[in-house]
């Protein structure tokens, strides 16, 4: 009768020692997820087929998603994605490349009632105006992910290449 009491006790205190650590020593979510996420540019646009950054690194993280489909995040993303997961690093998706290459929104002004609703939907904050004012697009700024266009009342956005000049130039890909 005393071992069982004894084993009882013991059964009992490691249960209580297991409780406490458990909640002391608590991992909140993937550590993993939280590293991706961290290297995706946080423009929640949904350019690669997720409804934001962290859903899209949670399938990186599982396996479920390549690491090439951001396209705000560019090169550079998929450089400091494929080091993190050790992984090979590969060029951004073509598809998603094309969709988002030398798509720029642009406002026209004539048509603007300074709704604010763009301003609102834009993710990456590429947008300036001022309530009942007209509107503009920072080109530089603009990802592309033609978010702004569905809440305009007006349909006075439409995506357009942007303005070649001396910054945005580069040399023509060559032909296959």
């Amino acid at each position: 009768m005393l071992a069982v009491l004894l084993v009882c006790a013991l059964f009992a205190g490691f249960g209580l020692i297991l409780g406490y650590s458990a909640k002391r020593f608590k991992v909140e979510g993937d550590p993993l997820v939280d590293k991706i996420d961290a290297l995706l540019p946080q423009t929640q646009c949904g350019q690669c087929g997720y409804p934001g950054c962290k859903p899209y690194a949670v399938a990186i993280a599982c396996g479920e998603a390549e690491i090439n489909q951001c396209p705000p995040g560019g090169e550079a993303g998929v450089k400091a994605l494929a080091e993190l997961l050790g992984v090979e690093t590969r060029p951004l998706n073509e598809e998603k490349e094309r969709a988002a290459a030398g798509s720029v929104a642009f406002i026209d002004e004539a048509k603007c009632i300074g709704c604010t609703l763009c301003i609102q939907a834009c993710p990456v904050d590429a947008i300036l105006g001022a309530p009942k004012r007209m509107h503009t697009v920072i080109a530089s700024e603009c990802t592309g992910c033609e978010l702004c266009i569905a809440p305009c009342p007006v349909d006075c956005i439409d995506m357009r290449a942007p303005e070649t000049s001396l910054i945005n130039w580069s040399w023509p890909k060559p032909g296959k």
